[in-house]
């Protein structure tokens, strides 16, 4: 059987993915360690658009998680045409406020388990010299901010990896292609802090649909990048000309990040 694997699938940007694949007729199978809402998603996508929705259930910050999910479909024959990796998590602390096991975690589920996942699917796509991938980076990619020293460095680095693995597996008719997403509407948010219909009118913040859609067309015309929105085209651009010394003095005076605290995981 032929499948789109999706991990952070259950939520947010995943499972607006997962829907424009549906109506693609895509058969899929959703990754997440949300197992009440992995259901919900199953039920949903089989219901609404008449395909097949596999779900496993699968902490992304295990050391073996791309491993597991490898000799999953392996055991079910699955085949995996489409593999995008999507799961994140946000940290926004000092890294020596993080406790160890959150820094673990993001490192893992960011770097480690995504790349991975690309060396073993890739693997088979290269052999069939066919296939297509998704990474999801951001924004703050471009971003060496106070506060998300652990987040933005992680999606740099899946920014450059997406682009030296197209590069290799362009020869052998594979697609990857790089999410560059701004601020979107997803439980990353805390909406009781953020006004985020505000921010959607702004500009600032866009639906997770609407980064879904230009997401999944920009795959399928084997792009190498998409970056949605004028704002987070420009922010991509301004962002790393603004001085370190600014940067720094906005660090010391804001009261945003609690500064001093002891780490919690």
């Amino acid at each position: 059987m032929h499948l789109a694997l999706i991990t952070g699938g259950s939520s947010g940007i995943g499972f607006a993915m997962a829907k424009e694949l549906a109506r693609k007729k895509k058969n899929l199978l959703l990754v997440s360690n949300q197992e009440k809402e992995l259901q919900q998603c199953k039920q949903t996508l089989e219901k609404n658009f008449n395909v097949q929705c596999f779900t496993l259930y699968k902490d992304l910050t295990e050391q073996n998680a791309a491993q597991d999910i490898f000799d999953y479909c392996k055991q079910h024959k699955f085949e995996i045409d489409i593999l995008i990796n999507n799961a994140g998590m946000l940290v926004f602390s000092e890294v020596v406020s993080t406790g160890i096991k959150r820094v673990n975690a993001i490192l893992q589920l960011h770097i480690y388990t995504p790349t991975m996942l690309c060396r073993l699917f890739g693997e088979e796509m290269k052999h069939k010299r066919r296939g297509l991938i998704l990474n999801v980076s951001s924004v703050s990619a471009v971003m060496p901010y106070p506060g998300i020293s652990l987040y933005g460095p992680t999606k740099t680095y899946m920014r450059y990896f997406t682009r030296a693995f197209r590069s290799e597996m362009k020869i052998y008719n594979v697609t990857v292609t790089c999410l560059i997403p701004g601020a979107t509407i997803t439980a990353l948010y805390d909406p009781n802090k953020i006004n985020l219909q505000l921010a959607k009118k702004l500009g600032i913040m866009k639906e997770a649909e609407s980064v879904a859609k230009s997401a999944v067309s920009a795959l399928y015309k084997n792009k190498a990048k998409i970056i949605p929105g004028t704002l987070n085209k420009l922010t991509i651009w301004f962002m790393p000309l603004i001085p370190s010394w600014v940067i720094y003095q906005i660090h010391k005076r804001t009261s945003l990040i609690k500064k001093g605290h002891e780490a919690l995981d």
